[in-house]
């Protein structure tokens, strides 16, 4: 790859950060207190690759000013926080907590009487330099580390957001890796080989957040709103019922019905045959056969037809206009946003933005 093949990714890598910070801030969908950190986070990883990029490619006094703030420790102290805020960890209210922010006030400290006396290029300022970086690589690990084990020890969040919180620190840290590895290269050989490959992992990585990260994150915290609502309300409005005692409705048919309206267990999109069978203390192919006789459905078909019902009147109610469809599918128990259009279009005829379209119209 030529050196105008990296200076175009490692543009577009800036351009991509920028753009994903305003977003955050801006888009009434992905705004939230979280985000605003993360929007910071990306903001001043896009500067600092740009810094880096100038460092390289240019000698500007402004540039070098510029990148001895070290915005690395500001970054590292931000993505903290935001990680903080997506498990809400009691250390955010702690008043320790403020000191992570120190490093970053100190670095600009340390900047002002080298600035005052010009004293760039000097051993003094090589010395000052080499201590904040050393400084930097060793508490952006630090944090990172940290709240990688706050992650994955929290109690509070879903598996879908942790999974995706600690996607999102393993990239970091792949990031910090390669920048330790810069670093080390500058130093010892004075060449600057590896950065490029820096510049190409954090375009991967922004456009992964840009396309999977935040969006499908987004959605994970509407569904969480959502049920949230539901639990909390107690709106039993909202799900679908059925009339569950016939004289030819079997006792296994009276308990499955009572499954899926009391413990709502349609909501589980890994819920298997096997799982309903093991809960009503029967057989997979006994379950099959009497579903299939006495209601003339399928297991999924039975499963579905409450996930769509309860789709439908999340989709009807006003309430629920502020999130996506997406968000919807997930609460009423479907694995994925094509599994929820796919059955109910299948159903339907339709999908469900053209649905909710048409109950608003209605």
């Amino acid at each position: 790859m030529n050196q105008s093949a990296l200076d175009i990714i490692m543009i577009t890598s800036v351009i991509i950060g920028y753009f994903l910070s305003i977003s955050l801030v801006m888009n009434s969908f992905y705004k939230s207190r979280a985000n605003n950190y993360l929007s910071i986070s990306l903001f001043l990883l896009a500067t600092l690759t740009l810094l880096v990029w100038g460092d390289v490619h240019m000698t500007s006094l402004s540039v070098q000013i510029l990148g001895n703030f070290r915005l690395d420790l500001l970054f590292a102290a931000t993505l903290f926080t935001y990680f903080l805020i997506q498990i809400d960890h009691e250390l955010l209210n702690e008043k320790k907590y403020k000191w992570i922010y120190f490093p970053f006030i100190a670095s600009i400290v340390l900047e002002i009487p080298i600035y005052a006396f010009n004293l760039y290029n000097s051993i003094l300022e090589i010395l000052a330099f080499l201590i904040r970086d050393f400084v930097s690589i060793g508490f952006n690990i630090h944090l990172i580390l940290k709240s990688r084990k706050l992650i994955q020890n929290s109690t509070t969040i879903s598996d879908d957001k942790k999974h995706w919180l600690l996607r999102l620190n393993l990239f970091i840290i792949c990031l910090i890796t390669i920048w330790i590895l810069t670093r080390v290269e500058a130093y010892v050989f004075q060449s600057f080989h590896i950065i490029y490959i820096q510049w190409i992992l954090m375009s991967l990585c922004l456009w992964w957040v840009l396309y999977y990260g935040i969006l499908r994150l987004q959605v994970i915290e509407q569904k969480e709103e959502i049920h949230s609502y539901l639990v909390s309300k107690k709106t039993r409005d909202l799900q679908p019922k059925k009339k569950i005692k016939t004289d030819t409705t079997s006792k296994i048919i009276s308990q499955l019905y009572k499954l899926m309206e009391d413990d709502e267990l349609y909501k589980n999109p890994l819920l298997s045959r096997l799982d309903l069978a093991t809960k009503l203390g029967t057989s997979e192919g006994y379950l099959s056969q009497i579903i299939n006789q006495e209601i003339n459905k399928s297991v999924i078909q039975f499963v579905n037809e409450y996930r769509i019902e309860t789709a439908k009147n999340l989709l009807h109610d006003p309430v629920f206009n502020k999130y996506s469809v997406e968000a919807i599918g997930l609460e009423s128990g479907f694995k994925s946003k094509s599994a929820f259009y796919n059955v109910f279009k299948t159903n339907l005829g339709m999908s469900p933005g053209a649905y909710r379209k048409l109950q608003k119209k209605s």
